[in-house]
């Protein structure tokens, strides 16, 4: 499944170290509203794309994931059958920068509350 240790993009770290800022929300946790957010969506990344990892900030999964890993993993697991462990990592991370779009606009924590 997924590799112990996570990354992102530098972008995206970016964009949920200024959502702590507005809103007070953790980046692990708003980066798993906006995993979620992506996997309602419909969006699906394509594995031929180079998709970087370059951010400083690694967490180790159960830290990015806490209690929503094993449903994570199986969602991961099976929209990308063919993917593992980097290469699911990568999918993780593309669904979270896809997902944090509609997330990074919103200053306020209830802004982001009425929108679930």
């Amino acid at each position: 499944m997924l590799p112990n240790n996570m990354k992102i993009n530098i972008t995206v770290e970016e964009q949920l170290r200024r959502l702590k800022t507005q809103t007070g929300i953790r980046p692990n946790i708003s980066a798993r509203i906006a995993f979620f957010r992506s996997i309602e969506s419909g969006y699906t990344f394509d594995p031929k794309l180079k998709y970087e990892l370059n951010s400083k900030l690694e967490l180790d999964k159960v830290t990015w994931l806490g209690k929503t890993q094993l449903v994570t993993e199986l969602l991961l697991k099976k929209k990308y059958p063919t993917l593992d462990g980097k290469e699911l990592q990568v999918a993780w991370a593309s669904h979270v920068e896809h997902g944090i779009g509609a997330l990074r606009s919103h200053k306020y924590l209830t802004e982001i509350l009425t929108e679930l």
